[in-house]
């Protein structure tokens, strides 16, 4: 009965352990469906995260400017609600992936990326917001 019961005790945590809940993601989603999103949702941000120079060359109309390399682990001041539906694009995909990934890090939890701007056929505009 006494090698019994940390079996017991030891199966319980080992069962604990793979009930954990699944880790926070973003979703993925293509230029088209963002662009439904958009005109679906009212409460949203569009989020480039392409350098300065790259968004006053052409972004999407009402997307705010944070590049990729300067989300770390801190919080964002402009983007303070962490529930809220973000956007995110960058110039092809890879740079807006590890952008959601990072935000998902820092607690938001409604991000949803739609790659890049090539892929972006609504409309455009260039120089600053």
């Amino acid at each position: 009965m006494k090698k019994i019961i940390p079996f017991l005790m030891a199966l319980l945590l080992l069962a604990g352990c793979g009930a954990q809940s699944e880790e926070s993601t973003y979703r993925q989603i293509n230029a088209e469906e963002a662009a439904t999103l958009m005109e679906k949702e009212s409460s949203y941000l569009i989020l480039d995260v392409r350098t300065a120079q790259e968004y006053s060359e052409k972004h999407i109309p009402g997307a705010i400017n944070i590049p990729n390399e300067t989300i770390g682990d801190q919080d964002i001041p402009e983007l303070p609600d962490k529930e809220q539906l973000i956007l995110v694009y960058c110039r092809s995909g890879n740079r807006s992936k590890q952008a959601a990934e990072k935000l998902v890090k820092l607690g938001y939890t409604n991000i949803v990326e739609f790659g890049g701007i090539h892929d972006w056929t609504g409309e455009t505009v260039s120089g600053e917001a």
